[in-house]
């Protein structure tokens, strides 16, 4: 199947080669935006959506982050529907979630089997066969030697919680290492590992005390203009800040149960972490007899062209906490670590609903599909895209940096303006009308684009928000055409959906 990037690309350069002007190339573009692009019957929000967005008001926690009044009733592909008939394009992939587009065939499938033979016993109590078929699968593509063993929960933020808990049982002791930037969940022990934003932990102290956090490798913001060798360096100095400050003067290393990181921030603004630092903070590890946790919730499920981003560095964690796109929308978190780390005994930690067969099912179908094509397309699709996006820091003055593995990309902006329409007022914040993307959102991070997946039941995908690992290639000229932020200056930008919520 022509892509829309290919098919664009190629009318562009015959028109090029035949002297059309500037004008007849714009026409080409317009014409494939009619055709791929999203369909709208009313004003944003319709009549629909405002009703359901006013009872929203009178009935929901105002705590959720909404960043656009879209009221989804449903969806394929990376295409959604709203209650008034609009077709969007969905550059959020459910929060990062989407692994394998809305609805993929084959995941609906696995469900409605599943659902027809068992909906819920509870696992902690009794025994489901795919609970260990689902923990076979993941030990293959483990990234650190088995043998493995595997908690299963709901979430992200439960994964983090099991991996908090379980280094501070398996080492006795109680202290762990944390890094300013990280969004690790909303629960208490997650949330008082995440460093990303104040109102996160505004009114809600103490927290789980032990926990220190430390200056992340963000070369982009603590190396500006540095060479590859001086931001290498700089790496270095943020790991090496453990043993040379911390562990010498208020944190006893022989205390410390664990470091937790995110392989690439997520929240923190698609931060990769380099080689080197990664690999300094596995020795100091292995030194002091310290756990390594890689937080893979967001950037795990083949999202950068690996199963996980930490394998690109060649560094081998201790416990991996693993959610998101790993079941394509199901709620399901999983706690991977090795089999002699998870000792604990019966009682020590459980969940009602954990390892739902429904949800395992649709972990299944996921893998296959991500194992098929995701995976390599996640690859060979993202490095397109930073082929072309990397020549903007020289091209244009607005765009200090772009970073990313596979999918997983991100641009740091110091103005961005892109299209809207009026103002609407949501939860007493200004959103904007978006003629593509409802749930884009801006923040003090970096420009980020995850799309969802573009497997083959679909028979367009244009979306440009790097989460999802089954992007086709059409992303990478659309990143171009999102009309979804409010025009913001001195500030880098993540447009991520309504949050990174666990």
């Amino acid at each position: 199947m022509t892509t829309l990037t290919e098919k664009t690309l190629e009318d562009l350069k015959q028109n090029s080669a035949q002297g059309v002007t500037h004008s007849a190339g714009e026409a080409i573009r317009s014409k494939h935006y009619s055709e791929f692009g999203p369909k709208l019957k009313t004003a944003l929000p319709g009549p629909n959506a405002t009703k359901i967005v006013a009872a929203d008001d009178r009935l929901i926690s105002p705590s959720y982050t909404r960043s656009y009044p879209m009221v989804a009733k449903s969806g394929r592909g990376i295409r959604v529907t709203d209650v008034d008939g609009n077709e969007f394009l969905d550059f959020a992939a459910g929060i990062a979630v989407n692994s394998t587009g809305h609805c993929h065939p084959e995941v609906v499938k696995a469900i409605q089997d599943q659902a027809a033979d068992l909906i819920h016993m509870s696992g902690t109590d009794f025994y489901y066969e795919n609970m260990t078929t689902f923990a076979e699968r993941l030990s293959a593509i483990a990234p650190m030697p088995g043998p493995h063993k595997f908690y299963y929960g709901n979430s992200g933020a439960e994964a983090v919680e099991c991996a908090m808990k379980l280094a501070r049982y398996h080492t006795g002791r109680q202290n762990i290492i944390s890094f300013f930037g990280a969004f690790h969940g909303r629960t208490m022990g997650a949330l008082s590992l995440t460093g990303s934003k104040p109102q996160q932990k505004r009114r809600f102290a103490p927290f789980v005390p032990g926990v220190h956090h430390i200056r992340y490798p963000y070369a982009y913001r603590g190396c500006p203009n540095g060479t590859p060798e001086e931001q290498e360096a700089f790496a270095l100095e943020c790991a090496r800040y453990i043993e040379d400050r911390l562990f010498k003067t208020i944190l006893p290393p022989e205390e410390v149960a664990a470091i937790i990181l995110e392989p690439i921030q997520g929240e923190g603004g698609y931060v990769v972490a380099p080689d080197n630092f990664l690999q300094e903070i596995r020795r100091i590890c292995d030194r002091h007899g310290i756990l390594l946790i890689a937080d893979e919730v967001q950037s795990g499920a083949a999202r950068t062209g690996k199963w996980w981003a930490i394998e690109h560095s060649g560094v081998q964690p201790d416990i991996v906490c693993i959610a998101k796109g790993i079941a394509s929308g199901m709620p399901l978190g999983i706690c991977m670590a090795k089999a002699d780390i998870m000792n604990w005994v019966p009682g020590s930690h459980a969940s009602t609903f954990g390892g739902n067969p429904i949800c395992i099912a649709a972990a299944l179908a996921t893998m296959d599909i991500l194992e098929r094509e995701g995976m390599q397309n996640a690859a060979t699709v993202g490095e397109k895209m930073l082929e072309r996006l990397r020549p903007w820091v020289a091209k244009h003055t607005t765009v200090g940096d772009v970073r990313g593995r596979g999918l997983m990309i991100g641009i740091n902006s110091s103005w961005v303006v892109i299209r809207t329409s009026s103002p609407v007022r949501l939860r007493g914040r200004c959103a904007t009308r978006s003629s593509i993307s409802p749930s884009s959102a801006v923040s003090s991070s970096s420009v980020a684009e995850k799309p969802p997946s573009a497997s083959a039941h679909r028979s367009s995908s244009i979306s440009t928000r790097p989460i999802s690992p089954s992007t086709s290639s059409k992303s990478a000229s659309h990143l171009l055409q999102s009309r979804c932020c409010e025009k913001k200056k001195g500030l880098d930008f993540l447009s991520r959906g309504p949050s990174s919520a666990r």
